[in-house]
């Protein structure tokens, strides 16, 4: 209960206060209803307090215990107000965790200025949520790296024509970057949902009274939370252009023509909206210094969030679920950034993957090079980047003017690196693109930020830092320099009147007899209890006080040598403040060339990352030949990257071969747990991680082409709190991959049609999949346990059949079902005709009771396996054979029934048929594919 404090003295003389107390409870009772989501903290100047129900929520999630409550104005029983008391370092944690994590918003209120405490009256001194932390950004990350980026978006939706249009604009605070965009949108706003998913919007807003239809809305709304972005409601009437150019000038860097983003009206109304929300215009730091950018759809591969979760791309932020292995995740897996702005700039690439081959092959060219030197990599890492601090949130403070010397020798620390980095990186590549990517700017930046480094060297005492003290040199100032010689000289005859008084007392200096700067008596000496006698009936020592630790004492000597230390210290101290506020200043003006470190050290940090994790995985990963849209995809010994380096697995690599109109759709079946769901992840995985420029977890010779985006339909799961069952989530994230799929799309469907009836569930299965095999053309890798989907690749050529390998052994004198089964986890050509569904209960240990009742109860539903129906299998020659012997059947029975076939004479048209099928039946018999169909019959 480390966060839990008992209010100070005067908290307590305010609580004892019955009228304040009641004051403060009528106050809280009047406040409206907060928006859901929000948590109220009142700030009490030494602690904070929480009230109501969100003293209930800080009890279960803070404390774990409801023990911690106190009951203000009646007892519990009675309907007291329930409330709760955190530590200023304990609400700091808790806000950090409610914004980042839990996606809360918070109000902190603040007493009236020029009102007591106890008046009850208090207002709202900061606000903030999960896209917006200006207010609390000081507050909460002064010593902690915010991992990703608050971005905040705007959203508006005009319909036109029967279309909807839909303008964005987005926020990054910390970057200080705005960007716009205007799309057209289906009405399954699958194009939103990729946006929200490129950006990692944090907060969406949304106009409150939008003239859109409910269902429209809804459905709006239902994508934004499933994008896990918390919404707000703002006033139509701030989504206007009225003054918004006039607004953007004054914020964003441009001078001159119109900038082109300015075309885009609906986005600038958005804009608009966004700017009165985050109240930009507010703070004079933030003024000329964003930018303000167009953001194309098209620029990156796109992700839904069912392929986000399907590919465990990031770690699971809900409950438990937020696993401490990190290599659960996609994220974790590749995340060993030493910087806080290479883990942001790695978040951003997984989320952002290029389309472009140059672009992803330049990437590739900078990890190779770093693969290929493991020394050179960990001396960049564990020499330079293990030390680099997160400048852009420097500069921030810089901005903020809440920057203190330390940021300045923070700084100077990361550029005085910079010559030595520059000999490091020249000595391990030579490439132009390796010059132009980290050598030549850190070139240029050093000669930027070489004044800064003469600057902190002249001012600032590197003495004492070993001692933690960041204090201005005393010889850079006259002044400084003579109130630090009298300081010396005070301290000398402080060291004398400490002899003095040992000789005069019989007291060792070094053991007994101390002196002390005690925070409260300043100078002075002390003696342990047990010494203190020897201050009896002694003239001239006069008694300060007396604690467990000893007495504290002092002299009329060393009480005036005190004073005049007290007096000259604050002297330095106002000197001193007035310096350092003059060489922070100074420092600041080097904030764009800080933040364009900053951005070469996270690309470095990123691409060492990576090459460092190809290299030390468990099979060492390749370099892709990255293909143009529409090649093949062609993988050899493919694994799972996550699975394969877990604890006591041997992963079972597998081969992908997806070649263009030949077999770009893969139907895979096979037993339960056989690794049908693992394959088609992996290949979903790999694709991405090609296409952000890394290495990949294959053999040599892979080729990845470039997709437009990924879509899953992956697992099965209720939102049944949001109304939504398994089926209906199945059914939508179904209908966005075929509104939004095309023939560069990769899509990755596992188990479609398993939330309804068997043969609804069949039927929708074979739909989507012809459609997606001769209407989209994607590649698509299709895992089921509806054998009779195979009879697809007899019926469409660029369908191929796959399942995953089990050895199977029937059991001595037992029925069909009795059968051992060793799942061998590799995925060959070819159909399995049974999901072993019980053989996988008895290796999960079900009671012997229910295996017998499953097996009687599955060979009363199948009945006689001899007439069991099964896929017909044939090869291509011996099936073309067959159908062209049907046609000859059919067209020699038509010639017999001659004029016949038109009448109504049945037992003309049977005689017929019976002399066809004598004349056939030989023929029929040989041929191995009709045998097989009338078999099923």
């Amino acid at each position: 209960m480390s966060g839990f404090m008992y209010p100070t003295e005067e908290a307590r003389r305010d609580k004892g206060d019955g009228a304040s107390e009641s004051s403060f409870v009528a106050f809280f009772a009047s406040l409206p209803p907060a928006v859901p989501g929000t948590v109220r903290l009142f700030d009490r100047q030494d602690f904070y307090t929480v009230h109501g129900q969100d003293a209930l929520f800080v009890a279960d999630t803070v404390f774990k215990t409801q023990s911690v409550l106190k009951y203000l104005g009646k007892k519990s029983d009675q309907g007291g107000l329930p409330s709760c008391t955190l530590s200023v370092s304990a609400a700091k944690s808790f806000l950090r965790d409610a914004l980042t994590a839990k996606q809360l918003r918070i109000e902190i209120w603040a007493p009236n200025e020029g009102t007591g405490r106890r008046s009850g009256a208090w207002q709202i001194s900061k606000q903030a949520s999960p896209g917006n932390l200006q207010d609390v950004e000081d507050l909460l990350f002064l010593n902690a790296d915010v991992v990703t980026n608050p971005i905040v978006l705007a959203l508006r939706v005009k319909a036109q024509d029967g279309l909807n249009t839909v303008g964005v604009a987005f926020a990054d605070a910390t970057n200080r970057e705005m960007g716009v965009a205007e799309y057209a949108e289906n009405d399954l706003f699958s194009n939103t949902e990729s946006l929200l998913i490129q950006l990692g919007v944090k907060e969406c807003l949304l106009p409150a009274d939008e003239g859109q239809t409910d269902y429209d809305l809804a459905k709006l709304r239902a994508v934004v939370d499933r994008c896990g972005c918390v919404l707000s409601d703002v006033k139509k009437s701030t989504f206007t252009t009225k003054s918004i150019e006039q607004d953007l000038r004054q914020l964003v860097k441009h001078t001159g023509a119109a900038p082109p983003e300015f075309e885009h009206k609906l986005a600038l109304s958005s804009a608009a909206a966004l700017l009165t929300y985050l109240n930009l215009l507010g703070d004079e730091a933030n003024l000329g210094q964003f930018a303000l950018r167009t953001h194309d759809l098209s620029e990156y591969l796109r992700l839904d969030h069912a392929a986000l979760r399907a590919l465990s791309l990031f770690p699971e932020q809900t409950g438990s679920a937020a696993s401490t292995n990190r290599n659960t995740s996609v994220f974790g897996l590749l995340n060993h950034c030493k910087t806080a702005q290479g883990t942001r700039m790695l978040h951003q690439w997984l989320k952002q993957p290029l389309v472009s081959v140059p672009a992803i092959e330049n990437r590739q060219a900078l990890v190779e090079i770093f693969f290929a030197d493991v020394e050179a990599r960990h001396a960049l890492q564990d020499t330079y980047l293990k030390y680099m601090p997160d400048m852009l949130r420097i500069s921030k403070r810089f901005q903020r003017r809440a920057a203190t010397l330390e940021d300045v020798v923070r700084c100077y620390q990361a550029v005085v690196r910079i010559p030595d980095l520059i000999a490091t990186l020249e000595a391990l590549a030579s490439t132009p693109l390796f010059q132009s990517t980290f050598v030549a700017p850190l070139r240029d930046l050093n000669q930027h930020l070489g004044k800064l480094v003469e600057m902190v060297e002249m001012t600032i005492d590197l003495d004492e830092l070993a001692h933690h003290n960041y204090v201005i040199k005393p010889d850079f100032d006259e002044s400084l320099g003579t109130i630090k010689t009298q300081l010396g000289q005070v301290r000398d005859q402080l060291d004398e009147q400490h002899a003095l008084a040992g000789q005069d007392l019989g007291l060792d200096t070094e053991k007994k007899l101390h002196l002390e700067n005690h925070t409260s008596y300043g100078y002075c000496f002390r003696v342990t209890r047990t010494d203190a006698g020897v201050l009896k009936n002694r003239k001239g020592y006069m008694d300060l006080g007396t604690v467990k630790g000893g007495v504290y004492f002092t002299t009329a000597a060393l009480r005036d040598l005190n004073d005049e230390h007290r007096m000259l210290s604050d002297s330095y101290a106002r000197t001193q403040s007035r310096l350092v506020k003059d060489v922070i200043e100074i420092a600041s003006s080097y904030t764009p060339p800080l933040e364009q470190f900053n951005v070469v050290l996270a690309h470095l940090d990123v691409v060492i990352s990576l090459a460092h994790v190809a290299h030390n995985a468990p099979i060492p990963y390749t370099k892709p030949q990255i293909g143009e849209r529409g090649s093949d995809l062609v993988l050899h010994a493919s694994r799972h990257p996550c699975l394969e380096v877990q604890d006591e697995i041997h992963f079972i690599p597998n081969d992908v071969q997806m070649l263009r109109d030949k077999c770009d759709f893969l139907l895979v079946t096979g037993p339960n747990m056989g690794g049908k769901s693992t394959y088609l992840r992996q290949i979903g995985i790999v694709t991405l991680l090609a296409q952000i420029g890394s290495f990949v977890p294959a053999d040599e010779g892979a080729r990845v082409p470039v997709c437009d985006c990924i879509l899953a339909r992956v697992g099965a799961g209720d939102s049944q709190l949001k109304g939504v069952s398994t089926f209906m989530a199945e059914m939508l994230e179904t209908a966005t991959i075929l509104k939004t799929a095309t023939r560069d799309s990769l899509v990755l469907i596992d188990e479609l049609g398993r939330g309804t009836s068997t043969y609804d569930g069949f039927g929708l299965a074979w739909a989507i999949s012809e459609w997606i095999a001769t209407r989209i053309h994607a590649k698509c890798v299709f895992a089921t346990h509806f054998h009779e989907l195979t009879n697809l690749a007899h019926e469409q050529p660029n369908v191929q059949n796959l399942h995953v390998v089990a050895h199977v052994a029937p059991r001595d004198g037992g029925s069909r079902f009795d059968k051992d089964i060793t799942l061998l986890y590799k995925v060959e050509p070819g159909v399995s005709d049974q999901s072993y569904g019980i053989q996988i209960a008895e290796l999960a240990d079900f009671p012997e009771s229910v295996i017998r009742l499953a097996k009687r109860k599955a060979e009363e539903l199948e009945g006689d396996p001899e007439q069991d129906t099964a896929p017909v299998e044939a090869s291509e020659a011996e099936t073309t054979a067959g159908l062209a012997l049907v046609d000859q059947f059919l067209a020699a029975w038509v010639d017999r029934c001659g004029k016949r076939a038109r009448t109504d004479d049945d037992d003309e048209a049977l005689t017929a048929l019976q002399a066809s099928i004598q004349e056939y039946d030989e023929k029929i018999r040989a041929n191995p594919w009709i045998a097989k169909v009338l078999q099923n019959f």
